[in-house]
Protein backbone atom coordinates (compact mmCIF):
# COMPACT_ATOMS: atom_id res chain seq x y z
CA UNK A 1 0.00 0.00 0.00
CA UNK A 2 1.36 3.39 -0.99
CA UNK A 3 2.01 5.96 1.70
CA UNK A 4 -1.37 7.33 2.80
CA UNK A 5 -0.11 10.92 2.80
CA UNK A 6 0.74 10.58 -0.88
CA UNK A 7 -2.72 9.17 -1.63
CA UNK A 8 -4.45 12.05 0.15
CA UNK A 9 -2.11 14.53 -1.53
CA UNK A 10 -2.87 13.07 -4.97
CA UNK A 11 -6.63 13.25 -4.26
CA UNK A 12 -6.28 16.89 -3.22
CA UNK A 13 -4.28 17.63 -6.38
CA UNK A 14 -7.04 16.12 -8.54
CA UNK A 15 -9.63 18.27 -6.77
CA UNK A 16 -7.53 21.41 -7.33
CA UNK A 17 -8.08 21.03 -11.06
CA UNK A 18 -11.87 20.92 -10.63
CA UNK A 19 -13.54 24.31 -11.14
CA UNK A 20 -16.21 23.64 -8.52
CA UNK A 21 -13.96 23.16 -5.49
CA UNK A 22 -12.68 26.36 -3.91
CA UNK A 23 -10.06 26.14 -1.18
CA UNK A 24 -8.79 23.52 1.25
CA UNK A 25 -11.91 23.49 3.42
CA UNK A 26 -14.13 22.47 0.49
CA UNK A 27 -11.60 19.91 -0.70
CA UNK A 28 -11.51 18.33 2.75
CA UNK A 29 -15.31 18.36 3.04
CA UNK A 30 -15.56 16.70 -0.38
CA UNK A 31 -13.10 14.02 0.68
CA UNK A 32 -14.80 13.36 4.03
CA UNK A 33 -18.31 12.48 2.75
CA UNK A 34 -16.82 10.04 0.26
CA UNK A 35 -14.55 8.59 2.92
CA UNK A 36 -17.55 8.10 5.22
CA UNK A 37 -19.52 6.19 2.55
CA UNK A 38 -16.55 3.92 1.91
CA UNK A 39 -15.94 3.26 5.62
CA UNK A 40 -19.65 2.62 6.24
CA UNK A 41 -19.76 0.19 3.32
CA UNK A 42 -16.81 -1.67 4.85
CA UNK A 43 -18.64 -1.88 8.18
CA UNK A 44 -21.77 -3.10 6.40
CA UNK A 45 -19.78 -6.02 5.00
CA UNK A 46 -19.02 -7.00 8.60
CA UNK A 47 -22.68 -6.51 9.63
CA UNK A 48 -23.80 -8.81 6.80
CA UNK A 49 -21.46 -11.57 7.98
CA UNK A 50 -22.47 -11.21 11.62
CA UNK A 51 -26.19 -10.59 11.11
CA UNK A 52 -27.72 -12.64 8.24
CA UNK A 53 -30.90 -10.52 8.31
CA UNK A 54 -29.07 -7.20 8.06
CA UNK A 55 -30.55 -4.70 5.62
CA UNK A 56 -28.80 -1.48 4.62
CA UNK A 57 -30.63 1.82 5.15
CA UNK A 58 -29.07 3.03 1.88
CA UNK A 59 -30.99 2.03 -1.28
CA UNK A 60 -29.05 -0.62 -3.18
CA UNK A 61 -27.99 1.52 -6.20
CA UNK A 62 -26.61 4.18 -3.84
CA UNK A 63 -24.33 1.90 -1.80
CA UNK A 64 -20.61 2.54 -2.33
CA UNK A 65 -20.03 -0.98 -3.62
CA UNK A 66 -22.56 -0.50 -6.42
CA UNK A 67 -21.47 2.82 -7.89
CA UNK A 68 -17.97 3.58 -6.65
CA UNK A 69 -16.04 0.36 -6.14
CA UNK A 70 -16.02 -0.56 -9.84
CA UNK A 71 -13.13 1.23 -11.56
CA UNK A 72 -15.02 1.12 -14.84
CA UNK A 73 -18.26 2.45 -13.34
CA UNK A 74 -20.08 5.69 -14.08
CA UNK A 75 -18.00 8.71 -15.03
CA UNK A 76 -18.38 12.12 -16.63
CA UNK A 77 -21.83 13.70 -16.73
CA UNK A 78 -23.51 10.43 -15.77
CA UNK A 79 -21.62 10.32 -12.48
CA UNK A 80 -22.22 14.00 -11.63
CA UNK A 81 -25.94 13.65 -12.40
CA UNK A 82 -26.11 10.52 -10.25
CA UNK A 83 -24.37 12.24 -7.30
CA UNK A 84 -26.35 15.49 -7.50
CA UNK A 85 -29.78 14.15 -8.47
CA UNK A 86 -29.92 10.70 -6.86
CA UNK A 87 -27.32 10.14 -4.12
CA UNK A 88 -27.48 13.43 -2.20
CA UNK A 89 -31.26 14.08 -2.40
CA UNK A 90 -32.01 10.52 -1.27
CA UNK A 91 -29.55 10.45 1.65
CA UNK A 92 -30.57 13.93 2.83
CA UNK A 93 -34.23 12.82 2.96
CA UNK A 94 -33.70 9.25 4.12
CA UNK A 95 -36.72 7.75 5.88
CA UNK A 96 -35.69 7.62 9.54
CA UNK A 97 -38.90 5.83 10.52
CA UNK A 98 -37.71 2.64 8.84
CA UNK A 99 -36.75 -0.22 11.13
CA UNK A 100 -33.03 0.47 10.82
CA UNK A 101 -30.94 2.20 13.51
CA UNK A 102 -28.45 3.49 10.95
CA UNK A 103 -30.93 5.55 8.91
CA UNK A 104 -30.79 8.59 11.26
CA UNK A 105 -26.99 8.34 11.27
CA UNK A 106 -26.79 8.47 7.46
CA UNK A 107 -29.34 11.28 7.19
CA UNK A 108 -27.53 13.31 9.84
CA UNK A 109 -24.20 12.86 8.10
CA UNK A 110 -25.53 14.26 4.83
CA UNK A 111 -27.84 16.97 6.21
CA UNK A 112 -25.30 19.74 5.55
CA UNK A 113 -22.91 17.94 3.19
CA UNK A 114 -22.40 19.02 -0.42
CA UNK A 115 -20.83 17.80 -3.63
CA UNK A 116 -18.59 20.62 -4.81
CA UNK A 117 -17.00 18.86 -7.78
CA UNK A 118 -18.30 19.64 -11.25
CA UNK A 119 -16.24 17.26 -13.36
CA UNK A 120 -17.48 13.67 -13.29
CA UNK A 121 -14.22 12.53 -14.86
CA UNK A 122 -12.15 14.02 -12.03
CA UNK A 123 -14.63 12.73 -9.45
CA UNK A 124 -14.21 9.21 -10.85
CA UNK A 125 -10.42 9.54 -10.44
CA UNK A 126 -10.88 10.51 -6.77
CA UNK A 127 -13.32 7.66 -6.16
CA UNK A 128 -10.92 5.15 -7.71
CA UNK A 129 -8.07 6.27 -5.44
CA UNK A 130 -10.30 5.93 -2.37
CA UNK A 131 -11.51 2.52 -3.52
CA UNK A 132 -7.91 1.32 -3.61
CA UNK A 133 -7.65 1.81 0.17
CA UNK A 134 -8.89 -1.18 2.17
CA UNK A 135 -10.17 -0.79 5.72
CA UNK A 136 -11.50 -4.33 6.01
CA UNK A 137 -8.61 -5.91 7.91
CA UNK A 138 -7.27 -5.05 11.33
CA UNK A 139 -3.76 -4.77 9.94
CA UNK A 140 -4.84 -2.05 7.53
CA UNK A 141 -7.09 -0.01 9.85
CA UNK A 142 -4.13 2.08 10.89
CA UNK A 143 -4.40 3.53 7.40
CA UNK A 144 -7.48 5.46 8.44
CA UNK A 145 -5.62 6.90 11.43
CA UNK A 146 -2.87 8.02 9.06
CA UNK A 147 -5.46 9.54 6.72
CA UNK A 148 -7.23 11.17 9.66
CA UNK A 149 -4.00 12.79 10.86
CA UNK A 150 -3.25 13.99 7.34
CA UNK A 151 -6.72 15.54 7.05
CA UNK A 152 -6.21 17.30 10.39
CA UNK A 153 -2.90 18.72 9.18
CA UNK A 154 -4.65 19.95 6.04
CA UNK A 155 -7.34 21.52 8.22
CA UNK A 156 -4.62 23.37 10.10
CA UNK A 157 -3.32 24.70 6.80
CA UNK A 158 -6.86 25.75 5.90
CA UNK A 159 -6.75 28.01 8.95
CA UNK A 160 -9.75 26.73 10.89
CA UNK A 161 -8.51 23.66 12.72
CA UNK A 162 -8.13 25.59 15.98
CA UNK A 163 -11.85 25.23 16.49
CA UNK A 164 -11.78 21.48 16.79
CA UNK A 165 -8.25 20.09 16.95
CA UNK A 166 -6.38 19.13 20.12
CA UNK A 167 -2.93 17.50 19.89
CA UNK A 168 -3.17 13.77 20.49
CA UNK A 169 -0.64 13.93 23.33
CA UNK A 170 -2.91 16.36 25.21
CA UNK A 171 -6.04 14.24 24.73
CA UNK A 172 -4.12 11.14 25.79
CA UNK A 173 -2.80 12.77 28.95
CA UNK A 174 -6.16 14.21 29.98
CA UNK A 175 -8.01 10.93 29.41
CA UNK A 176 -5.31 8.90 31.15
CA UNK A 177 -5.53 11.26 34.15
CA UNK A 178 -9.35 11.40 34.37
CA UNK A 179 -9.28 7.59 33.96
CA UNK A 180 -12.82 6.78 32.72
CA UNK A 181 -13.94 3.27 33.68
CA UNK A 182 -16.15 0.81 31.81
CA UNK A 183 -19.77 1.68 32.52
CA UNK A 184 -19.10 5.36 33.27
CA UNK A 185 -20.69 7.92 30.96
CA UNK A 186 -18.03 9.89 29.08
CA UNK A 187 -19.03 13.17 27.41
CA UNK A 188 -17.43 15.78 25.17
CA UNK A 189 -19.93 18.55 24.34
CA UNK A 190 -17.60 20.16 21.77
CA UNK A 191 -16.08 16.99 20.39
CA UNK A 192 -14.71 18.28 17.08
CA UNK A 193 -13.23 15.41 15.13
CA UNK A 194 -13.58 13.05 18.11
CA UNK A 195 -10.06 13.05 19.55
CA UNK A 196 -11.11 12.91 23.22
CA UNK A 197 -13.76 10.26 22.50
CA UNK A 198 -11.30 8.05 20.61
CA UNK A 199 -8.74 8.40 23.42
CA UNK A 200 -11.46 7.45 25.93
CA UNK A 201 -12.50 4.41 23.88
CA UNK A 202 -8.89 3.23 23.58
CA UNK A 203 -8.26 3.80 27.30
CA UNK A 204 -11.34 1.85 28.40
CA UNK A 205 -10.61 -0.91 25.86
CA UNK A 206 -7.13 -1.36 27.35
CA UNK A 207 -8.33 -1.45 30.95
CA UNK A 208 -11.85 -2.81 31.08
CA UNK A 209 -13.28 -4.44 27.94
CA UNK A 210 -13.07 -8.22 28.02
CA UNK A 211 -16.36 -9.53 26.56
CA UNK A 212 -18.89 -8.72 23.84
CA UNK A 213 -21.23 -7.37 26.52
CA UNK A 214 -18.46 -5.06 27.74
CA UNK A 215 -18.16 -3.67 24.20
CA UNK A 216 -21.92 -3.01 24.08
CA UNK A 217 -21.63 -1.19 27.42
CA UNK A 218 -18.73 0.89 26.11
CA UNK A 219 -20.67 1.90 23.00
CA UNK A 220 -23.63 3.07 25.08
CA UNK A 221 -21.52 5.25 27.39
CA UNK A 222 -19.51 7.39 24.92
CA UNK A 223 -21.33 10.62 24.03
CA UNK A 224 -20.46 13.73 22.05
CA UNK A 225 -21.94 16.83 20.44
CA UNK A 226 -20.42 18.82 17.58
CA UNK A 227 -21.76 22.01 16.08
CA UNK A 228 -20.00 22.07 12.70
CA UNK A 229 -20.63 19.66 9.86
CA UNK A 230 -17.08 18.85 8.75
CA UNK A 231 -15.63 17.83 12.13
CA UNK A 232 -18.91 16.05 12.92
CA UNK A 233 -18.52 13.87 9.82
CA UNK A 234 -14.89 13.14 10.67
CA UNK A 235 -15.81 12.19 14.24
CA UNK A 236 -18.60 9.85 13.11
CA UNK A 237 -16.36 8.18 10.55
CA UNK A 238 -13.56 7.80 13.07
CA UNK A 239 -15.78 6.19 15.73
CA UNK A 240 -17.36 3.79 13.23
CA UNK A 241 -13.92 2.63 12.17
CA UNK A 242 -13.06 2.14 15.85
CA UNK A 243 -15.91 -0.40 15.99
CA UNK A 244 -18.47 1.91 17.59
CA UNK A 245 -21.31 0.75 15.36
CA UNK A 246 -23.75 3.51 16.27
CA UNK A 247 -21.80 6.52 17.54
CA UNK A 248 -23.79 8.70 19.91
CA UNK A 249 -22.61 12.01 18.51
CA UNK A 250 -25.19 14.70 17.93
CA UNK A 251 -24.80 17.39 15.27
CA UNK A 252 -25.90 20.35 17.36
CA UNK A 253 -24.80 23.29 19.51
CA UNK A 254 -24.41 22.16 23.12
CA UNK A 255 -25.14 25.69 24.36
CA UNK A 256 -28.50 26.08 22.66
CA UNK A 257 -30.41 24.26 25.39
CA UNK A 258 -31.36 26.09 28.63
CA UNK A 259 -29.05 25.02 31.43
CA UNK A 260 -31.96 24.52 33.85
CA UNK A 261 -33.48 21.88 31.56
CA UNK A 262 -30.61 19.43 32.12
CA UNK A 263 -31.95 16.67 34.35
CA UNK A 264 -30.01 14.54 36.87
CA UNK A 265 -30.55 11.50 34.63
CA UNK A 266 -28.57 13.20 31.84
CA UNK A 267 -25.53 13.92 33.96
CA UNK A 268 -22.28 12.14 33.26
CA UNK A 269 -19.33 10.64 35.13
CA UNK A 270 -16.51 12.11 33.03
CA UNK A 271 -16.09 15.18 30.85
CA UNK A 272 -12.99 15.44 28.68
CA UNK A 273 -13.03 18.44 26.37
CA UNK A 274 -11.33 21.37 24.71
CA UNK A 275 -14.18 23.86 24.24
CA UNK A 276 -13.86 26.59 21.59
CA UNK A 277 -12.24 29.71 23.02
CA UNK A 278 -11.46 33.21 21.88
CA UNK A 279 -14.86 33.56 20.19
CA UNK A 280 -18.39 34.67 20.94
CA UNK A 281 -21.69 32.87 20.59
CA UNK A 282 -24.57 34.06 18.45
CA UNK A 283 -26.93 36.60 20.08
CA UNK A 284 -29.49 35.01 22.39
CA UNK A 285 -27.45 31.95 23.38
CA UNK A 286 -26.57 33.61 26.70
CA UNK A 287 -30.27 33.66 27.61
CA UNK A 288 -30.07 29.88 28.12
CA UNK A 289 -27.99 30.58 31.23
CA UNK A 290 -28.87 32.14 34.61
CA UNK A 291 -28.87 35.95 34.57
CA UNK A 292 -25.84 36.25 36.87
CA UNK A 293 -23.69 34.26 34.44
CA UNK A 294 -24.75 35.60 31.06
CA UNK A 295 -21.95 36.23 28.60
CA UNK A 296 -21.27 35.49 24.95
CA UNK A 297 -17.73 34.22 25.64
CA UNK A 298 -17.83 30.63 24.43
CA UNK A 299 -15.28 29.16 26.87
CA UNK A 300 -17.11 30.66 29.88
CA UNK A 301 -20.47 29.23 28.78
CA UNK A 302 -18.96 25.79 28.29
CA UNK A 303 -17.45 25.91 31.78
CA UNK A 304 -20.97 26.48 33.16
CA UNK A 305 -22.22 23.56 31.08
CA UNK A 306 -19.48 21.29 32.42
CA UNK A 307 -20.42 22.08 36.01
CA UNK A 308 -24.10 21.38 35.32
CA UNK A 309 -23.49 18.17 33.37
CA UNK A 310 -21.33 16.39 35.94
CA UNK A 311 -22.81 13.93 38.41
CA UNK A 312 -21.83 14.22 42.07
CA UNK A 313 -18.25 12.84 42.21
CA UNK A 314 -18.04 13.26 38.44
CA UNK A 315 -14.60 14.15 37.07
CA UNK A 316 -13.48 16.58 34.38
CA UNK A 317 -10.27 17.28 32.50
CA UNK A 318 -10.52 20.28 30.17
CA UNK A 319 -8.46 22.80 28.21
CA UNK A 320 -9.03 26.52 28.90
CA UNK A 321 -7.18 29.68 27.81
CA UNK A 322 -5.50 32.16 30.14
CA UNK A 323 -8.37 34.57 29.44
CA UNK A 324 -10.72 32.47 31.55
CA UNK A 325 -8.19 32.25 34.36
CA UNK A 326 -7.67 36.01 34.74
CA UNK A 327 -11.10 37.21 33.56
CA UNK A 328 -13.25 39.25 35.94
CA UNK A 329 -16.92 40.29 35.93
CA UNK A 330 -19.15 37.43 34.77
CA UNK A 331 -16.08 35.23 34.28
CA UNK A 332 -15.12 35.71 37.94
CA UNK A 333 -18.64 34.76 39.05
CA UNK A 334 -18.47 31.60 36.94
CA UNK A 335 -15.14 30.68 38.57
CA UNK A 336 -16.66 31.33 42.00
CA UNK A 337 -19.43 28.86 41.13
CA UNK A 338 -16.85 26.33 39.95
CA UNK A 339 -14.85 26.57 43.16
CA UNK A 340 -17.94 26.34 45.38
CA UNK A 341 -19.48 23.33 43.60
CA UNK A 342 -16.35 21.48 42.51
CA UNK A 343 -12.90 20.65 43.81
CA UNK A 344 -10.60 22.27 41.26
CA UNK A 345 -7.60 20.35 42.52
CA UNK A 346 -5.10 20.89 39.69
CA UNK A 347 -4.23 23.46 37.02
CA UNK A 348 -1.46 22.58 34.57
CA UNK A 349 0.10 25.65 32.93
CA UNK A 350 1.02 24.57 29.40
CA UNK A 351 4.06 25.98 27.59
CA UNK A 352 3.98 28.07 24.42
CA UNK A 353 3.22 26.50 21.09
CA UNK A 354 1.09 23.54 22.25
CA UNK A 355 -1.50 24.52 19.63
CA UNK A 356 1.01 25.64 17.01
CA UNK A 357 0.82 26.79 14.33
CA UNK A 358 -2.66 28.29 14.43
CA UNK A 359 -2.59 30.03 17.83
CA UNK A 360 -0.08 31.16 20.44
CA UNK A 361 -2.73 31.80 23.09
CA UNK A 362 -1.52 30.39 26.40
CA UNK A 363 -3.58 27.43 27.55
CA UNK A 364 -4.11 25.38 30.69
CA UNK A 365 -5.43 21.99 31.73
CA UNK A 366 -8.01 22.10 34.54
CA UNK A 367 -8.94 18.99 36.52
CA UNK A 368 -11.89 19.07 38.92
CA UNK A 369 -14.37 16.83 40.74
CA UNK A 370 -18.03 17.75 41.28
CA UNK A 371 -19.64 17.79 44.71
CA UNK A 372 -17.18 19.33 47.16
CA UNK A 373 -15.76 22.86 47.37
CA UNK A 374 -12.18 23.70 46.51
CA UNK A 375 -9.84 24.14 49.49
CA UNK A 376 -6.59 24.53 47.62
CA UNK A 377 -5.38 24.37 44.03
CA UNK A 378 -2.17 22.72 42.95
CA UNK A 379 -0.40 24.35 40.01
CA UNK A 380 2.13 22.59 37.80
CA UNK A 381 4.15 24.43 35.17
CA UNK A 382 4.66 21.95 32.35
CA UNK A 383 8.19 22.52 31.02
CA UNK A 384 9.31 22.45 27.42
CA UNK A 385 11.60 19.59 26.40
CA UNK A 386 15.28 20.36 26.81
CA UNK A 387 16.55 22.51 23.98
CA UNK A 388 13.09 23.75 22.93
CA UNK A 389 12.12 27.43 23.00
CA UNK A 390 8.53 26.53 22.07
CA UNK A 391 6.57 23.79 20.37
CA UNK A 392 6.17 24.16 16.62
CA UNK A 393 4.39 22.43 13.75
CA UNK A 394 7.50 20.33 13.10
CA UNK A 395 8.25 19.78 16.81
CA UNK A 396 4.82 19.06 18.36
CA UNK A 397 4.09 17.99 21.91
CA UNK A 398 4.49 14.25 22.63
CA UNK A 399 2.87 12.12 25.32
CA UNK A 400 6.35 11.37 26.74
CA UNK A 401 6.71 15.08 27.51
CA UNK A 402 4.15 14.59 30.31
CA UNK A 403 6.18 11.85 32.05
CA UNK A 404 7.43 14.18 34.80
CA UNK A 405 3.92 15.50 35.46
CA UNK A 406 2.53 11.96 35.63
CA UNK A 407 5.22 10.96 38.13
CA UNK A 408 4.48 14.02 40.31
CA UNK A 409 0.68 13.56 40.14
CA UNK A 410 0.37 10.88 42.85
CA UNK A 411 3.22 12.15 45.01
CA UNK A 412 2.70 15.90 45.19
CA UNK A 413 5.41 18.08 46.64
CA UNK A 414 6.23 21.70 45.99
CA UNK A 415 9.24 22.21 43.75
CA UNK A 416 10.43 24.55 41.02
CA UNK A 417 7.55 23.39 38.78
CA UNK A 418 4.78 22.85 41.35
CA UNK A 419 3.11 25.08 43.94
CA UNK A 420 -0.23 25.30 45.71
CA UNK A 421 -2.57 28.18 46.50
CA UNK A 422 -5.27 28.27 49.19
CA UNK A 423 -8.88 29.09 48.38
CA UNK A 424 -8.63 32.11 50.71
CA UNK A 425 -5.89 33.58 48.52
CA UNK A 426 -7.96 32.92 45.38
CA UNK A 427 -11.01 34.64 46.91
CA UNK A 428 -8.95 37.61 48.06
CA UNK A 429 -7.78 38.08 44.46
CA UNK A 430 -11.36 38.11 43.10
CA UNK A 431 -11.10 34.53 41.82
CA UNK A 432 -8.14 35.24 39.60
CA UNK A 433 -6.74 31.79 38.78
CA UNK A 434 -3.86 33.14 36.68
CA UNK A 435 -1.32 32.43 39.42
CA UNK A 436 2.30 32.56 38.31
CA UNK A 437 4.98 30.16 39.47
CA UNK A 438 5.96 31.37 42.94
CA UNK A 439 9.38 29.70 42.62
CA UNK A 440 10.40 31.90 39.72
CA UNK A 441 11.48 35.52 39.90
CA UNK A 442 9.47 38.19 38.14
CA UNK A 443 10.04 37.95 34.41
CA UNK A 444 9.05 40.50 31.81
CA UNK A 445 6.36 38.94 29.65
CA UNK A 446 6.43 39.68 25.93
CA UNK A 447 2.85 39.36 24.73
CA UNK A 448 2.15 37.56 21.45
CA UNK A 449 -0.32 38.94 18.93
CA UNK A 450 -2.84 36.26 19.94
CA UNK A 451 -2.52 37.19 23.61
CA UNK A 452 -3.04 40.89 22.84
CA UNK A 453 -6.14 40.03 20.80
CA UNK A 454 -7.41 37.80 23.62
CA UNK A 455 -6.98 40.60 26.20
CA UNK A 456 -8.76 43.08 23.90
CA UNK A 457 -11.54 40.54 23.39
CA UNK A 458 -11.93 40.16 27.16
CA UNK A 459 -12.06 43.94 27.53
CA UNK A 460 -14.78 44.25 24.89
CA UNK A 461 -16.83 41.57 26.64
CA UNK A 462 -16.43 43.43 29.91
CA UNK A 463 -17.70 46.63 28.22
CA UNK A 464 -20.72 44.73 26.89
CA UNK A 465 -21.50 43.44 30.40
CA UNK A 466 -21.24 46.94 31.88
CA UNK A 467 -23.53 48.37 29.20
CA UNK A 468 -26.14 45.68 29.89
CA UNK A 469 -25.96 46.42 33.62
CA UNK A 470 -26.23 50.16 33.01
CA UNK A 471 -29.24 49.79 30.73
CA UNK A 472 -30.92 47.56 33.31
CA UNK A 473 -30.35 50.10 36.10
CA UNK A 474 -31.58 53.01 33.96
CA UNK A 475 -34.81 51.13 33.30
Amino acid sequence: MADISNIVKSIQNIMRTDTGVDGDAQRISQLVWMLFLKVFDTKEEEFELEKPNYRSPIPEPLRWRNWAANDEGMTGDDLINFINNDLFPTLKELDVTMDNPYAPLIKGMFADAYNYMKSGTLLRQVVNKLSAIHFDSLSERHLFNDMYERILRDLQSAGNAGEYYTPRAVTEFIVRTVDPKLGEKVFDPACGTGGFLISSINHIMRHGVKTADDRVTLEKTIHGIEKKQLPYMLAMTNLILHDIERPDIRHDNSLIRPLKDITPAERVDCIVANPPFGGTEEPGIENNFPAAYRTRETADLFLLLFIQMLKPRGRAGIVLPDGTLFGDGVTARIKEKLLEECNLHTIVRLPNGIFAPYTDINTNLLFFTKGEPTKEIWYYEQPLPEGYKKYTKTKPVRIDDFAGLSEWWDNRIENELAWKVSIDTIKANNYNLDVKNSHRGEEEHIYTTDEIVEKLHASFLKCDELLVTLKSELK
